[in-house]
């Protein structure tokens, strides 16, 4: 009876092995040879036709460090140009006029060179026709500090209103 149980056992344990080697080859084969086709299509579509998916991400990521780098220098370039602008001489109004009923040529004339605060100077030219004087006054915030004539405050006024 002895060896009967352990020939039922033996021909159990073999069937049931018969059935897994089956099972593998009609089931779990198949779907792991569907599963690395998909990988390699799916592969081949990240990668564009070369290279592996993670030589794909290693390239994006590289591109990705290069633009970073480029964009705090460029940042770092246009944080300069307006701290360099806020100086710069960038308002210009220019007066031309008579000073004297006798010398009517329009030769004389009022020219304001501010910064965007208004701050600069305005240079008055007076042309007779004895001699020619020019004079130069400061402007703080778009005010003459010194007495200025109509014509000064023309000019500074026409580089106030350019943008």
């Amino acid at each position: 009876m002895l060896t009967v149980t352990i020939y039922a056992a033996a021909a159990a344990f073999v069937g049931a092995l018969l059935a897994l080697l089956i099972y593998h080859l009609t089931v779990v084969r198949p779907t792991f040879a569907w599963i690395a086709h998909l990988l390699g299509m799916h592969d081949g579509l990240i990668a564009g036709g070369t290279g592996g998916a993670a030589d794909r991400f290693k390239a994006v990521e590289e591109a990705h460090a290069s633009t970073r780098d480029a964009l705090q220098s460029a940042v770092g370039r246009i944080d300069a140009l307006e701290a360099s602008a806020l100086t710069d001489v960038s308002r210009v109004g220019f007066v031309r006029y008579d000073a004297f009923n006798d010398a009517e040529s329009g030769l004389s004339y009022a020219l304001a060179l501010l910064n965007r605060q208004g701050d600069g100077v305005v240079i008055t030219s007076i042309y007779s026709r004895a001699d020619t004087r020019t004079f130069g006054k400061p402007v703080s915030a778009f005010k003459p500090t010194v007495h200025a004539s109509a014509e000064e405050l023309e000019a500074i006024e026409k580089a106030r209103a350019q943008t």
